[in-house]
């Protein structure tokens, strides 16, 4: 495979435990997580010690030959700060890791601010988790105007729709430097909901008409999960949202390893690598070259295809 691959998008934990509103998160087994009152299956099944590590990554990057990937973070997973930090230093090349702060607690701030001196280069925010607390507070724009000012790459998801999208382009005109990536591809509508019929999810994606903007999909086989692969209606979901903005402002993210119990690893890409309605030109921004400008990867492994004992 000729094209660079880095996932823009990604989660890592070594035991999920922790709550949301009053409610458990919990690892329990075969991959399996209690998840807010219910039994979900959390990772692939064969992931039998419920630990997601970047060691089981690497070998699904390796596998996939998808070259880097970026962590972040998400409040049902619990604060994995003291882990990724671990894992950025142990494979620095291959994983750009995000901390994330409290933000449900006053004095985040602090947090943030230890964050970016123990060394982490991109600071996560689940936004679609803050709903009733602005993205624009007093506290929020201490944390961002410092990320601005020491080149912190902020990482953040908005709740479905424009109802995040004012506060978060009054941040952009305060700090135009901060370099902000946008999750889930703007949560783009899912086929029972075309997008060309509900524009609202456009108005995510146009905040990447800033100069620092970019948006990544993590998740969007998750969005068009009830399509299944190739997903049809995600390709045209990329396709107008690079119409609005370019597809140089583009990233493809997995949201691994949740997506992943529906679908490998590979092909959480591969339905945009063997897409007809992207060109290859497209296809090379979106699935790592863009990544790789916006989040300053250095040298990267070369990957060599290995066959499959099927094939």
């Amino acid at each position: 495979m000729e094209k660079l691959i880095i996932d823009a998008h990604s989660h890592l934990w070594l035991r999920q435990n922790t709550t949301w509103n009053g409610l458990a998160i919990r690892t329990t087994k075969n991959g399996r997580s209690l998840f807010l009152g219910e039994e979900v299956q959390m990772l692939p099944p064969f992931m039998i010690d419920g630990q997601n590590t970047a060691e089981v990554f690497l070998s699904n990057m390796d596998y996939a030959q998808v070259a880097a990937a970026v962590v972040v973070q998400e409040f049902i997973d619990g604060l994995q700060n003291d882990y990724l930090l671990e894992v950025s230093r142990k494979y620095p090349q291959r994983f750009f890791v995000c901390g994330m702060a409290d933000y449900l607690q006053e004095g985040f701030f602090i947090q943030a601010k230890a964050l970016i001196e123990q060394g982490f280069r991109g600071i996560a925010i689940p936004g679609h988790r803050l709903l009733g607390r602005k993205l624009t507070s007093d506290e929020m724009m201490q944390m961002f105007r410092l990320m601005e000012e020491k080149d912190v790459i902020l990482s953040i998801t908005l709740a479905d729709g424009p109802q995040q999208v004012g506060e978060l382009r009054e941040v952009i005109q305060e700090c135009p430097r901060l370099k902000i990536a946008i999750g889930h591809l703007g949560m783009a509508n899912p086929p029972a909901s075309p997008p060309w019929e509900n524009p609202d999810w456009q108005e995510q994606i146009k905040l990447a008409l800033g100069e620092n903007v970019f948006i990544e999909s993590g998740g969007i086989t998750w969005l068009y999960n009830s399509e299944f692969y190739p997903f049809p209606s995600a390709i045209r979901a990329i396709r107008e949202a690079a119409e609005l903005v370019g597809m140089e402002k583009l990233m493809w993210g997995s949201d691994y390893p949740r997506t992943i119990t529906a679908i490998t690893y590979r092909m959480s890409y591969d339905f945009v690598l063997k897409s007809p309605e992207l060109s290859d030109a497209e296809k090379r921004l979106f699935l790592g070259e863009n990544a790789r400008r916006f989040y300053g990867f250095g040298e990267l492994p070369d990957l060599p295809y290995i066959k499959n004992m099927s094939e």
